[in-house]
Formats: C-alpha cells, sequence, structure tokens
C-alpha cells in the first residue's frame, strides 16, 4: 500500500521584524537611541526583543542619524544592520529603505512586524500577538492600540506589501493603518501611550517602578 502523501504546506519563516532607529530625536536634543533603561540602552532593548520574537527570521535594524555610534550596542546580536542615507526625508523612507533590504535578503517570510526603539515596554508576546490576532482574523493587518489609535509595533502580511512600498517618505506606517483601518486588527497596548520623544517623557518612564 503506497505511503499517503501529506497535503500539509510547509511551515514559511515567521514575520521579518524592521525595528526602525534612524531618527534624529530633534525634540530630545540628543539620540534617543543610546539613553538608558533598566541597564541597557532603548536601542539595545528593542532589538532583544526583536530577537526574541524573531523564531529565526530576519530582523534589520535600520539606521539614520546616527550609525557608528548604535554598533556597539547591537554586538552579538543576531541581526542585521541597513543605514538609510535619506532618513531626513522622513520615516517613511527610512521604512521602504529596511523593507527593501529585509526582501533581498528573504522574500519567503510570511510578513513583517514593524516595531520602533523608543517603546521600551514592547515584549516579545506583544509582537506575536501581532501576527496571530491578523492570522485569526483573516485580515492582513494588526496594530497595537493604545488611547484609540492604532500605531506601532504592527504586523503587515504578504498582500500589503505592496502598499507599504508607496507610502510617502514623509508618512510612516500610520498613514496605511488609518487608510485601510476595516483591514486591521487592533491588539490592546495600553503601555504604548509612553514613547520617549521628550526629556519629560524619559523622567516618566524612568519614575515607573521596575517591572
Amino acid at each position: 500500500m503506497p505511503a499517503a502523501v501529506s497535503s500539509k504546506k510547509p511551515d514559511r519563516l515567521p514575520p521579518a521584524i524592521l525595528l526602525l532607529a534612524a531618527g534624529a530625536s530633534t525634540r530630545l536634543g540628543r539620540p534617543k537611541q543610546l539613553l538608558a533603561y533598566q541597564g541597557k540602552t532603548l536601542l539595545r532593548r528593542a532589538a532583544e526583543t526583536a530577537v526574541a520574537a524573531a523564531d529565526g527570521s530576519p530582523v534589520l535594524v535600520v539606521t539614520g542619524a546616527i550609525h557608528a555610534p548604535l554598533l556597539p550596542k547591537l554586538l552579538n546580536l543576531p541581526v542585521h544592520v541597513h543605514h538609510c542615507p535619506e532618513w531626513a526625508a522622513g520615516m517613511g523612507a527610512s521604512l521602504k529603505a529596511g523593507l527593501h533590504c529585509l526582501e533581498a535578503m528573504h522574500p519567503l517570510v510570511a510578513g513583517v512586524t514593524v516595531m520602533l526603539c523608543d517603546q521600551p515596554h514592547v515584549t516579545p508576546d506583544l509582537l506575536h500577538q501581532l501576527g496571530r490576532a491578523a492570522a485569526q482574523n483573516s485580515r492582513p493587518m494588526a496594530a497595537a492600540e493604545y488611547a484609540g489609535v492604532l500605531g506601532a509595533p504592527a504586523f503587515f502580511s504578504q498582500a500589503v506589501l505592496g502598499f507599504l512600498r508607496q507610502i510617502a517618505d514623509r508618512a510612516g506606517a500610520g498613514q496605511l493603518l488609518r487608510q485601510h483601518r476595516e483591514r486591521v486588527v487592533p491588539v490592546p497596548f495600553p503601555a504604548g501611550l509612553l514613547d520617549v520623544d521628550t526629556e519629560e517623557q524619559y523622567a516618566a518612564l524612568l519614575s515607573q517602578p521596575p517591572e
């Protein structure tokens, strides 16, 4: 009797993770990527979170305004680093540069999760939830929701990566989430309200009790 042929399709790689760290931190007045929090820089913390969530898929860190000073903070992590010379054109420019680099390296990933380095409360579990929520609800996107707003981190399936490639340089992924709200699964993330754009926000972060 011939052996049964499995109809199961081979698993695709988990979503790649795109960590944006290209900004000049103009409101803060110093590189937010290098701010210390609980013994690590914000960049190192975000990169470790991304690696923990990636499950073997690629993690790409996009730099811009500063590059060389960030590299020591990523030592011994399995991440790729891509410098975007057009970073000053806007977050969209850095996002598209990173996406192009990711797709050149690994065209078969199931999608891309975009995260920022100034959201220290993002966890690997939250990043996993985004991909699961999109799959379970048969929608191509899932995004963190805080104060009624959809934002980063956010997951984008292969089906909508073409939209990401077309966003304006000055825009970010949030523009796509707003334009196609009906195709986005919200994932509650109240702690996303605190990012680090100003000294006041950094002070608020440091004043919180340890996790």
